[in-house]
Formats: structure tokens, sequence, C-alpha cells
């Protein structure tokens, strides 16, 4: 298995490495019914034959011990577009982030435009980054309207996410963020009390 061809299994199955069998076998179970080609709603044949084949991998121990050298010697490679320093503020440190996870998300969109998109492993992975600090870049560009949920759960970038990254201008709005010295909860520069964001769950939602 090469890595121009390797197929994340996982991100597939929108499930941890660490995923047991039995939740394998769970999330297989809703995904297959999901995308199976004899429901009318949502039966997609592609989606259901890579959803078929991640399952036939992992849920057999050896091959799965198998794949698993493979996988995290691809991990290992990842082209990453972030750079784990440490920025000099956290405005620094978001805008570098709303970049990354644009750019990220407009490569997947422009290889599938109906479907193209990446679930927060992957993106946790791509960008070397914890999945805590991608809670609030997700949540604004979302509340933005820059990126959107597919209904495979997948995050997509939406036509104004495309139209932002071209335009290479990032940065929050006046006031946004909290001051580095400033407390949650507590006021901003100008003395107006910031609001605490809402968090997007990290994990996968299945419908």
């Amino acid at each position: 298995m090469s890595d121009s061809t390797f197929v994340d299994h996982y991100e597939t199955l929108q499930l941890s490495p660490n995923a047991s069998a039995e939740m394998i076998e769970r999330v297989y179970r809703a995904l297959a019914k999901r995308y199976h080609p004899d429901n009318g709603d949502t039966g997609s044949v592609d989606r259901f034959t890579e959803v078929q084949s991640a399952f036939e991998t992992l849920s057999d121990p050896i091959r799965r011990a198998a794949y698993d050298v493979k996988y995290d010697e691809n991990r290992q490679i990842t082209w990453k577009i972030f750079k784990q320093e440490k920025a000099g503020d956290h405005r620094a440190e978001d805008r570098r982030l709303f970049h990354g996870i644009l750019s990220l998300l407009y490569i997947a969109r422009r290889r599938d435009p109906q479907n193209g998109g990446l679930g927060g492993v992957s993106m946790e992975k791509m960008l070397g980054c914890p999945q805590e600090h991608l809670d609030f870049p997700i949540w604004y560009l979302k509340q933005r309207g820059l990126i959107e949920r597919l209904e495979s759960g997948y995050f997509a970038i939406t036509a104004d996410g495309v139209d932002k990254l071209g335009q290479d201008d990032l940065v929050l709005p006046p006031n946004r963020l909290l001051s580095e010295s400033s407390l949650p909860g507590g006021p901003s520069a100008d003395g107006v009390a910031a609001e605490k964001p809402i968090l997007l769950e990290s994990g996968q939602p299945l419908t």
C-alpha cells in the first residue's frame, strides 16, 4: 500500500484509531444503513463501498494489525499546512488555524465538489494540533458561514469560505478574542464583557 494510494479507513468510519472492535461494528452498521444503495434518501454506492472496505479491513484483527503499521507510517509523513510553533498571541494563532482549516477543506472540496470534506480526526492529524485547540476556530468558521457540516458528518468549505481564503483576510473582527490578561467572561480590551463561545462537539454525530 503506497502513500499515494493510502486510504484512511478510520476517517471513513469517523472513528479514532483506538476504537474497539465493538465500536467499529456499531458505527459500520449505522453508516452502512445510511449509505446503502437501497436507501432512497441518503444512499450512495461510492460511500457504501468505502464503508464496506473499511469495515472488512478493521474488523479482521490480522488485517487491522497490518493496516495499523501502514497507518502509523503514513501519519508520520502526512502533509501539514500548519506549523506547531507557538504563536505570539491568540489572534495570530487563530488566524493560522483559520487558514489551515480552510486550506485543507478547500483541497477536499476541489477533489469532490459535492461531498468533499474532512472529519475532526483528520484535521487534527494534518494540522498537528490537539482537538481542543480546534474547537473555537471550527465554531467561529461555522458561525461565519465559511464552513458547514455535510450529511456525512464531515466539515466542508462553503463558497464564502473559498472566497475568504482567496482574500487572505482571515483576521478576527475587533474585540472578538480576549486579551492575554483577560479572564473568561471578563472585560475585553474595550471594557465590554466578552461572551463565552459555544464549543462544537468534538465527536462525529451519527444520524
